[in-house]
């Protein structure tokens, strides 16, 4: 979905048009669902964030300037969520690794494979360039982080995959 048609259906909502919010649901919920699992690692609270995460597009949609880039305000709503959710879960619990359960709208051997082999940012690279569209100069603004590290990471990301695909099919 390109950036006219998420902004086109930002506005819509914010004129009251449910109708264009679940299409604005339809289309993005699978670029939502990888990026906030690239955060929580586990299926049952990534679908609860979602959930969450349209929910605030719905009652902070008067926030959106249109003409803006819809598809990052999405993405900083779901990041901002999933960091305060990884907050609250260091103030509560331990994490062990080890007990990270990994299901995702993707399949399942692709996402083990990214699991086993890239790391946390090299997830969300890879997912917020191929699954989202996003170029590296706009990932290393919402990453705050230099495009030439974003560049590097995903370059480095898609050749481990390739890697690993390539030991799987031998």
């Amino acid at each position: 979905m390109n950036e006219k048609q998420i902004n086109k259906l930002l506005v819509q909502t914010a004129r009251g048009d449910n109708d264009a919010f679940a299409e604005l649901y339809e289309k993005t919920k699978h670029g939502v669902f990888s990026f906030l699992f690239s955060f929580l690692q586990n299926y049952e609270d990534t679908e609860d964030a979602m959930q969450t995460v349209y929910l605030k597009i719905k009652l902070y949609i008067d926030k959106y300037t249109p003409d803006t880039n819809g598809r990052a305000w999405i993405l900083q709503i779901a990041k901002n969520l999933a960091l305060n959710e990884l907050y609250a879960r260091k103030k509560t619990i331990n994490i062990d690794d080890t007990d990270i359960e990994c299901k995702s709208p993707m399949s399942d051997g692709i996402s083990e494979i990214m699991q086993k082999v890239l790391d946390e940012d090299e997830r969300r690279i890879v997912i917020m360039h191929v699954l989202w569209g996003f170029k590296h100069r706009e990932i290393a603004e919402m990453l705050n982080c230099p495009t030439g590290t974003v560049t590097s990471k995903y370059k480095r990301s898609i050749a481990k995959l390739k890697s690993a695909l390539k030991e799987v099919e031998q």
